[in-house]
């Protein structure tokens, strides 16, 4: 079980309407958010840092963690042998937990699903873990990423269930359809937090750049 901080951060992150909400929930979130997530058997980082590195060749750079929280994936991408990866958030105090492991060679405070301020092809990979979900970002956020992602490079995303089957698993066929992307793995769906008691299954994509 999870306490009731994490509990009530989580529904309230799920429920938010817009992105200072989602950012302010998440500001709040920062000094407990590692410790709850353990807690609660996060699974998104490493079901991603698994698709990534078994698609990806290693020392591939520069990476985005697209959606990176407190850095949990960065430090394993930093392990693991990538070592350049630049994190995105939404929340100045996520980043500031990010920023304090030392491992990111830059952080970017924006929100996903605008215009991002990157050219095209700038990174060799993107990872984006538990971005594409409730109250956070939809399918609306997925072009930019492959707009940014050079020919060749690695997306690897989870897509929560409620996005997939209103619109997402549409778009992904179509930009298959027209050569943008192809789908290089697709997990079965798993609950991505079962210490939390999470009834709505993710899956996890990797997709190459056409």
């Amino acid at each position: 079980m999870t306490d009731g901080k994490h509990s009530g951060s989580l529904s309230a992150a799920y429920a938010a309407k817009r992105p200072d909400e989602v950012a302010a929930i998440y500001d709040d979130w920062a000094d407990t958010y590692d410790a709850d997530m353990s807690v609660a058997g996060y699974r998104h980082p490493t079901i991603c840092l698994a698709l990534l590195a078994r698609h990806l060749r290693r020392g591939a750079e520069p990476l985005l963690d697209a959606g990176a929280g407190t850095g949990l994936i960065g430090e394993w991408l930093a392990i693991t042998g990538y070592p350049r990866v630049e994190a995105l958030d939404i929340s100045q105090g996520m980043l500031d937990k990010a920023g304090a492991k030392n491992v990111y060679t830059a952080l970017h405070r924006l929100a996903m699903g605008d215009t991002l301020p990157f050219a095209d092809g700038a990174y060799a990979g993107i990872v984006s873990a538990g971005v594409f979900t409730s109250g956070h970002v939809g399918v609306e956020g997925l072009d930019e990423l492959i707009r940014i992602c050079r020919r060749g490079g690695v997306i690897v995303l989870t897509v929560k269930n409620t996005l997939w089957d209103a619109g997402f698993a549409e778009r992904i066929a179509e930009l298959e359809a027209r050569g943008a992307i192809s789908r290089l793995e697709e997990t079965r769906p798993y609950a991505s937090m079962p210490g939390e008691g999470d009834t709505v299954p993710s899956r996890c994509l990797a997709l190459r750049v056409s």
